[in-house]
């Protein structure tokens, strides 16, 4: 987040007209998608994306010679988030089931134990997927909206602003609200990952 700013901004001071400027900041992304490909030797869905949508938009943004095209780019990777998370509750398993990848093996077990055996669980996951989804599909129309409306030397800091206050917004739902809808299932989650049913104790 801070690279790109960085270069923008700095250019900007330094007197470059925005489409350069902005054209610029996207170079530094670019650079670590293609930096993946040589060090890794293996093309990701999420390199690809980050490639594609640059060229894209640098075609584009030609075409035009607006320096708006370059900043609604920025709406791309939110919408592309919100498509991924919806269409993954068409699958047995939505995306927010993968979060178990970022834990440790013992994590995981009991992450997959959880899913297995307790079916709130499994609509718990699947309610916020979707409500993730939505939150970055109204992220996406906020962004294109500031891209087209808002002046340019401004859009760039408050897309940042705005990733950063929808995801601890998401997360402050998700941490006030997911024990309550547990708990409304006769649930309650230990650890951020195991879960057991409430006792007659507990339900108290």
């Amino acid at each position: 987040m801070a690279g790109p700013l960085a270069i923008f901004y700095g250019l900007r001071a330094a007197g470059v007209n925005q489409w350069l400027a902005l054209l610029a900041g996207g170079v530094l992304p670019a650079g670590r998608a293609v930096h993946s490909i040589v060090k890794e030797r293996r093309v990701s869905g999420v390199t690809l994306f980050v490639l594609g949508t640059m060229s894209l938009t640098i075609a584009m943004s030609f075409v035009t010679g607006s320096a708006r095209v370059l900043l609604v780019r920025n709406a791309w990777g939110s919408a592309a988030m919100a498509l991924w998370l919806l269409l993954s509750l068409l699958r047995p398993k939505p995306l927010l089931y993968e979060a178990r990848m970022f834990m440790d093996r013992e994590k995981q077990a009991l992450w997959k134990a959880s899913w297995e055996d307790f079916s709130g669980f499994r609509r718990a996951l699947r309610v916020f997927t979707a409500i993730w989804g939505v939150a970055f599909a109204v992220d996406t129309a906020i962004r294109v909206l500031m891209a087209l409306t808002l002046p340019i030397d401004l859009v760039p800091v408050l897309d940042d602003v705005l990733l950063v206050v929808t995801l601890l917004a998401l997360i402050a739902l998700q941490r006030f609200w997911g024990p309550r809808y547990l708990r409304k299932h006769g649930l309650a989650i230990r650890g951020g990952v195991e879960v057991h049913r409430l006792d007659e104790e507990e339900r108290s």
